[in-house]
């Protein structure tokens, strides 16, 4: 499956047309080394994974289970999701 997900990567529309890298860029190279094991790697491709599939998995045990914060929760994890990918993508445009 996961030699699958690296045959079938998409190209972004952002690195295409304006030739440097968008906020998202890095995610789904992060995503296959985390598949892989490689947690260093998927942090350097994309910082802000790990918070944000743990803030998809919350929202959806939320759905499920109804927890008493859980939107509170749910919202506190997307804005750190959103406040990492802002930083990192600062981070790459600075030379």
């Amino acid at each position: 499956m996961i030699d699958w997900l690296e045959a079938h990567m998409g190209t972004c529309a952002f690195v295409t047309y304006f030739n440097i890298e968008c906020p998202g860029c890095g995610i789904q190279r992060a995503f296959i080394a985390l598949l892989r094991g490689d947690l260093a790697l998927s942090f350097r491709f994309f910082p802000a994974l790990l918070p944000y599939l743990a803030t998809i998995l919350l929202m959806v045990l939320h759905l499920i289970f109804k927890f008493k914060n859980g939107a509170q929760y749910a919202m506190w994890g997307f804005m750190l999701s959103v406040g990492i990918m802002v930083v990192s993508y600062i981070i790459k445009l600075v030379p």
